[in-house]
């Protein structure tokens, strides 16, 4: 287990001038991508991954970004806005503002999308290392550097781009996991971390690398811009498994509700990790007829949920969102008697999150303990699979969800 990230920051203060016109007078993360500015998407992927803080690092015209400095996102992460007086490079800007920065921050270029598990590459952070870099697969044509990485994880060297054969060497995606001491190594002034910094830290064997192989789109020059039209749209559209939540990832106890009275189903901590490594949404669809009945309030449920976030989060996986019903038909508290379509068997909780995110049915699937959620999944149209119980991930490797053995799209 490894400390997760508490902070993302997204550099949003190039001058974008590949893009010519287009950026004259328009931040590059905020040209419209879709029906929305690029920086929209990029905020909504952080965001979903449950970090509590986004922090805008801006420049060139660093007012047009006003507009998000104190937006809540779903899932409640605050976004804030920093604007540095001068170009200062990636490198500069993150020393600047060293005292607004966590002591284990996520750093995201505003201008590409990289569709990785974020979580998850915290469990690629050897101790000692100041940084992890998420790798891309090599890309054909040379216009990228390569990167040597070693058997044990850490990256050796950074290989000047050249046109030819293919090296088998992955490439820099642009998301990083960084320790604040890193700051310690940037000099004053407009410093780059990819050329200034990160070469340097590599000798000394203080950067890891995890290789992953999520969709890719750089909006930096104009082919690629247009590309991003539909691409982007495309790759954020994604399937979902709808887990249970007693007895599929917590034990059934009978109505469990404290956190410390909480038994983990072996395998459910992985299974997660492995589903996001794999490009799932995950959601928990609960029924919580405990409230009802009066045995706990609606508010322990959501301290049980923020409970089960913080230790996915400590196993590199995360929940995208998590629905509950409270209602029971028979209740004896009168505000909770309802034959609520939410409640399983009732499909609502399904639709409702499909409604709301962008959830390609193809590809989706429910897993629960009971028939309910199987009768659920049915009337949602999706495929229901009735776990026995045993080990989580196991069950998802057996059914053809998970590739056995893989760890999905990030890969160790």
């Amino acid at each position: 287990m490894a400390d997760p990230p508490t902070q993302a920051a997204i550099l949003v203060g190039g001058r974008g001038t590949r893009l010519g016109a287009l950026t004259a007078a328009t931040p590059k993360p905020l040209l419209p991508v879709g029906d929305r500015p690029f920086l929209d998407w990029l905020l909504h992927e952080v965001a979903r991954h449950g970090i509590p803080r986004i922090t805008l690092l801006a420049g060139f015209e660093a007012g047009q970004f006003a507009q998000y400095d104190g937006m809540r996102l779903k899932g409640g992460t605050v976004v804030e806005v920093l604007a540095e007086p001068e170009p200062l490079g990636t490198g500069g800007a993150l020393r600047l503002f060293r005292d607004r920065l966590a002591p284990r921050f996520l750093l995201l270029n505003g201008d590409t999308l990289f569709d990785v598990n974020l979580l998850g590459l915290a469990q690629h952070h050897a101790p000692g290392a100041l940084g992890t870099l998420a790798l891309r697969p090599e890309v054909a044509g040379g216009r990228y550097d390569t990167i040597e990485l070693g058997p044990d994880g850490r990256i050796r060297g950074f290989v000047r781009r050249q046109a030819g054969a293919a090296t088998g060497r992955p490439i820099n995606g642009g998301i990083y996991l960084l320790d604040r001491a890193i700051l310690d190594h940037i000099p004053e002034g407009p410093v780059s971390l990819e050329n200034d910094v990160f070469p340097g830290l590599a000798a000394q064997g203080l950067l890891c690398g995890a290789r992953c192989d999520g969709g890719f789109i750089d909006i930096g020059v104009p082919e690629d811009f247009a590309a991003a039209q539909t691409r982007v749209p495309a790759m954020v559209r994604r399937p979902a498994a709808f887990l249970d939540r007693d007895g599929v990832l917590i034990e059934d106890t009978g109505y469990p509700h404290r956190p410390e009275a909480a038994r983990w189903i072996p395998g459910a901590a992985a299974a997660v990790r492995a589903l996001n490594d794999a490009g799932f949404f995950v959601f928990v669809i609960t029924n919580q007829a405990g409230v009802a009945r009066g045995l706990y309030p609606e508010a322990q449920v959501a301290e049980m949920h923020r409970w089960m976030a913080g230790e996915f989060a400590r196993h590199g996986a995360h929940v995208d969102a998590f629905e509950y019903c409270p209602y029971h038909p028979e209740a004896p508290l009168p505000e909770y008697r309802r034959d609520s379509p939410r409640r399983k068997p009732k499909p609502g909780m399904i639709e409702d999150l499909a409604a709301s995110w962008p959830v390609n049915r193809a590809g989706s699937f429910v897993v629960g303990d009971k028939d309910t959620d199987c009768q659920a999944a049915a009337a949602a149209g999706l495929p229901g699979h009735l776990f026995p119980g045993g080990d989580l991930l196991d069950f998802l490797q057996r059914h053809g969800r998970i590739q056995a053995g893989a760890a999905g799209r990030m890969t160790d």
